[in-house]
């Protein structure tokens, strides 16, 4: 936690200097970040309220006040009939939008020339980092998620990612990352189309959770590999990941599902419940370095 703290702390005092932050002119304009910022929001919604403009940018309703009637001064926003003053919409005036619109442009400007250096490799894992950092403090846009299926470099992450927690959470070390990186090698080597997939959840541009399916032969599907990131659980990703599984192993013509897990990763077997799956048999094993109570779950299709 320290080292996290201290990192992040570091970050901001980079940024805020990258993006000047702390200057009293923003982009060399008459406008201080925040009024920046706001004249940034209203240009890009409609009936937009001081409320809202408070709830989005997490500042104080007095100061949000004082910085609209400095725009409202400045002949750039009109403020519509309300109740009270903090739901009366705002909207952008042509004067506005000019003054908007050139210093937007300004600030592209400026963001491109710090990153023209960057080569094309570089600046796409600059965006798939800052993503991916959005994604992990709460931030991106919302919280809305997509599922895709494989594609080229996914497996190495998943095994990872599942080997880093399974030891972080459950002291599961190199025994569960040597499974982890046969099941998805053999995902790999002997994947058949139609028959069997592999689901990735993304979020921000991270990857925030996985499973795959598998042919288990006698006409089993067999669901391995389930994982959602701790900072991505909540929002339906998981049972979405099990859905797509049942859903495809139907079409597929398979008569049943099956998979493995353990007793104690609880949040997995309330997905598996939820999904109409029941548990047809246990036992304890060593396979981690220490007794282990596994189950095997199934369900008809």
């Amino acid at each position: 936690m320290s080292d996290a703290v201290t990192a992040l702390r570091a970050f901001n005092r980079f940024h805020t200097r990258f993006v000047g932050a702390l200057d009293a002119h923003y982009m060399r304009s008459d406008l201080s970040l925040a009024e920046a910022r706001l004249l940034y929001e209203i240009a890009h919604r409609e009936a937009l309220t001081a409320s809202e403009l408070q709830a989005e940018l997490g500042l104080d309703a007095g100061y949000v006040s004082r910085l609209l009637r400095r725009l409202q001064a400045r002949g750039w926003i009109s403020r519509g009939r309300g109740k009270d003053a903090r739901r009366r919409p705002i909207a952008i005036t042509p004067a506005g939008r000019a003054a908007f619109g050139a210093l937007d442009r300004r600030t592209r400007a400026e963001v491109e020339t710090r990153l023209a250096p960057l080569g094309t490799t570089d600046r796409e894992t600059l965006v798939k980092a800052l993503e991916t950092a959005q994604a992990l403090l709460g931030g991106g846009e919302g919280a809305d998620w997509t599922l895709r299926t494989f594609r080229p470099g996914d497996m190495g992450l998943i095994a990872a990612r599942q080997s880093i927690l399974y030891a972080e959470g459950w002291g599961w070390g190199r025994p569960m990352e040597i499974l982890q990186g046969e099941i998805t090698s053999a995902f790999l080597r002997d994947f058949q189309p139609g028959l069997e997939q592999c689901w990735v959840a993304e979020r921000a541009g991270a990857m925030a959770g996985s499973v795959l399916l598998v042919d288990g032969g006698d006409n089993i599907a067999k669901l391995r590999l389930l994982y959602v990131e701790p900072w991505a659980r909540g929002l339906g990703i998981g049972q979405a990941l099990v859905a797509e599984c049942i859903a495809f192993a139907r079409a597929a013509g398979y008569a049943k599902m099956q998979l493995w897990t353990h007793s104690v990763l609880l949040s997995a077997r309330r997905i598996y419940a939820a999904a109409g799956m029941t548990i047809v048999k246990t036992e304890t094993h060593h396979v981690f370095g220490r007794p282990e109570e596994g189950e095997i779950w199934e369900m008809a299709l």
